[in-house]
């Protein structure tokens, strides 16, 4: 096996949830902590998609940590660069670095029962540790369509997330496979650059006009001056988000209003009949994300810009087809499909305490966890963005924020015991996950009429959380041990580290 390290948490990850861990964990005095990064950077998602025109759909003053607000956003929505730039600053001021271990992949990580550990082989060694925190994250692998003949095209190929910053797309014809929040980013950068541009559509999504504009250097003194100011300001973005939950979770006919919204925003921007009967939703709002742009119907109706609707049913060498028989030359082609949100890659590497992996453990209903953060069958593991977390209106660094708090008092309350495990009862979880369900069943996400990636392939959300963010915090401010099946340090994990 080699020489182990020995650590009392390890945390996967240097994204926003990782990094968030990492100073929560410091300032509770769990200092002995190594936090492992396959990359060779913090950032995360915001580290890893540079497409053109990349940039974040919740407003800056939300995402961003309650505990280091950021009074230097340059716009409402920040951009890529400076988001990742901001996580960079964060992760320098808290002096966490020093714990930090890039270009590591974690190969797989087990529980032994015997030692009451868990034992982590990574691209850099074995890491032995009392838990194992995942920061890992949903928008991590990019999803590439399983198209007949892709393989073989002649020309680049890449996936918005994976940006080939090399290939010049001056002057050539670009294809842009799929509409969703990175291709609406992508699609007016690349108009009117490229020769001609072809976007593939299956499903057209509803596109809200982005209210977006420049922060003044007064406000952003201001802002520095009095941070209660941009407390404030936080606040009442905050409040007005919380605003949409009804209409996803209660009564999805309370979007009504915002889709005439959408519809004249089609009717504004898009000159062609044909054109605006294309990009026309035929589901409800919020079944699947809403996306935000002002720029994107525009491009869409460019005369060097076609949309198309037909399926792919192969690509040649150096043309796509689509169902109708047309073949479209093309030059390079973006893959903007999205990634594994509901099969995350992580679950394939963590093997609990029955020997099964968590992606062998979920392969027959789907993800599961209890309050989205423990696993029953996996103890001491903790999972941050874990199942049910994700939000449709509001900040996930609020979620990533409520669950580091439960995961601090969980540990707390393990050292006040002298517990080595804690383990979610299989009847607690079961009890959490059904409650989760049939709340879903009334929501957007089932009864919209739309697939999204929201959805597993049991047609479950396991993805979304129900509920208002409110409630979230409220269920995480405490590490509820009635909850838990926990046992105390046997002498020889005492003896192994």
């Amino acid at each position: 096996m080699g020489v182990e390290q020995h650590v009392d948490h390890l945390v996967v990850g240097a994204g926003f949830a990782g990094l968030c861990t990492a100073i929560k964990l410091d300032e509770a005095g769990e200092r002995d902590f190594l936090v492992v990064e396959r990359a060779h950077d913090v950032g995360g998602t915001w580290r890893d998609n540079t497409y053109p025109g990349a940039a974040c759909d919740v407003p800056s003053q939300l995402y961003s940590f309650s505990f280091a607000r950021n009074p230097d956003w340059t716009r409402s929505f920040s951009p890529q660069p400076e988001i990742h730039a901001y996580l960079q600053r964060v992760a320098r001021d808290a002096e966490v670095l020093d714990r930090f271990r890039f270009a590591t992949d974690v190969l797989d990580a087990r529980w032994d029962d015997d030692r009451q550990r868990w034992v982590t082989r990574t691209s850099t060694g074995t890491v032995v540790s009392r838990t194992l925190i995942s920061g890992a994250g949903a928008l991590v692998e990019p999803r590439l369509p399983d198209i007949d003949g892709i393989g073989s095209f002649q020309g680049e190929v890449f996936h918005s997330a994976r940006w080939d910053h090399d290939a010049d797309l001056t002057g050539k014809r670009v294809a842009v496979i799929g509409t969703g929040a990175s291709a609406i980013q992508i699609v007016p950068e690349l108009a009117g650059a490229t020769r001609h541009l072809d976007v593939y559509q299956r499903t057209a999504p509803w596109v809200l006009p982005r209210h977006e504009r420049a922060y003044s250097s007064v406000e952003r003194r201001l802002f520095r001056r009095f941070p209660l100011l941009q407390k404030l300001y936080r606040s009442g973005i905050y409040w007005g988000r919380e605003t949409w939950v009804a209409g996803f979770t209660v009564e999805p006919r309370l979007f009504a209003p915002v889709e005439r919204l959408a519809r004249r925003h089609i009717a504004r921007e898009i000159r062609d009949p044909e054109l605006r009967a294309r990009v026309t939703p035929d589901f409800r709002m919020g079944c699947k994300r809403i996306l935000q742009s002002n720029s994107y119907y525009p491009a869409l109706d460019r005369d060097d810009v076609d949309l198309v609707t037909d399926p792919i049913v192969k690509v040649t060498g150096d043309a796509v087809v689509t169902a109708d028989g047309t073949e479209r030359p093309v030059d390079v082609i973006v893959v903007a499909t999205g990634f594994h949100t509901t099969d995350p890659p992580i679950a394939r590497h963590v093997t609990g305490r029955d020997g099964r992996t968590l992606a062998d453990t979920w392969a027959g209903s789907g993800m599961a966890a209890y309050r989205g953060t423990t696993v029953h069958g996996f103890p001491n593991y903790f999972s941050i963005v874990g199942p049910n977390t994700g939000l449709g209106h509001s900040s996930m660094v609020f979620v990533i924020e409520s669950q580091v708090a439960y995961i601090r008092d969980a540990l707390r309350t393990m050292r006040a015991h002298g517990w080595a495990e804690v383990e979610p009862r299989a009847e607690a979880q079961r009890a959490w996950n059904a409650a989760l369900q049939r709340r879903m069943g009334r929501t957007v996400w089932q009864t919209g009429g739309c697939a999204s990636w929201y959805l597993d392939e049991h047609g479950r959300s396991t993805t979304l959380w129900p509920r208002t963010t409110v409630t979230m915090r409220r269920r995480l401010s405490r590490f509820d041990a009635g909850a838990y099946e926990v046992a105390p340090a046997r002498e020889v994990a005492r003896v192994g580290g």
